[in-house]
């Protein structure tokens, strides 16, 4: 109760002049009176609790994202200059961006069209995909397979790949992800042979080391310069995101 007290009265003393009581200061009886008030004015007044609860939610929000950038900004090496992660899009571009994403995930299969679109609408994006798989042992299957596909037969092998896995909606298994390599004119042998590599698993854990210090636990999650989106943002809203950005470049 005196901690409520002390709130209202440090909010109330800002109307008031110099001689203002202090609630530290109060009595017993005074303490009760002003705690009678206090429930008055709120009952007689319900919607300034809203108020509060909203401007609470806005100020959490602000500190979440000043911790998200400042994170960001001390793990750009790795989230933008890694080199083992597949990119798309300008090499050059003035704005970077990041998906971590899982095969496995609805809404990263979702997002999957949108972003390419964002990126075919938009020259000057620079989008590296971290494989970040969460859902399983499946997912893991996966992008194992997409990582060793890029180390058997490169960039634009993986590019393909990438879109297949996002476009399939059955089991993933050695199998089934030999079969989608047939039909990519991929040799489905040879990147299962890679897939325990030491490098891939390695790959992995790392992304899962970064998403675990960007407090990352859900796919997809992007990072666009030094702000996090975690979730599925439809693709008007990437734009909009994006050219506030620039905006203020």
């Amino acid at each position: 109760m005196k901690k409520l007290l002390a709130t209202v009265a440090t909010l109330a003393t800002l109307a008031l002049p110099a001689q203002a009581f202090d609630v530290n200061a109060m009595t017993p009886a005074e303490e009760e009176a002003f705690g009678k008030a206090v429930r008055a004015y709120i009952m007689q007044n319900p919607s300034i609790i809203v108020e509060a609860y909203e401007l609470f939610q806005q100020q959490q929000a602000e500190l979440e994202a000043a911790n998200d950038q400042q994170l960001v900004r001390q793990l750009a090496p790795v989230l933008f200059e890694d080199g083992r992660d597949w990119e798309a899009g300008n090499p050059e571009g003035d704005i970077v961006m990041v998906e971590f994403l899982d095969y496995r995930c609805g809404y990263c299969k979702k997002a999957h069209e949108e972003v390419k679109q964002l990126i075919a609408g938009d020259q000057n994006i620079r989008f590296i995909v971290k494989e970040f798989p969460i859902l399983g042992d499946e997912s893991v299957l996966a992008s194992r397979f997409a990582i060793a596909t890029r180390k058997v037969a490169g960039d634009d092998a993986y590019g393909r790949m990438n879109d297949a896995l996002m476009q399939y909606r059955g089991k993933m298994t050695e199998k089934s992800l030999k079969k989608i390599a047939d039909k990519l004119d991929l040799d489905g042998d040879a990147i299962l042979a890679m897939i325990e590599d030491p490098e891939v698993t390695q790959q992995i854990a790392d992304t899962h080391q970064i998403a675990s210090a960007l407090s990352i636990s859900g796919t997809p999650t992007f990072v666009i310069q030094d702000q996090m989106l975690r979730g599925y943002v439809p693709l008007d809203g990437m734009q909009e995101l994006i050219a506030a950005m620039r905006a203020e470049m």
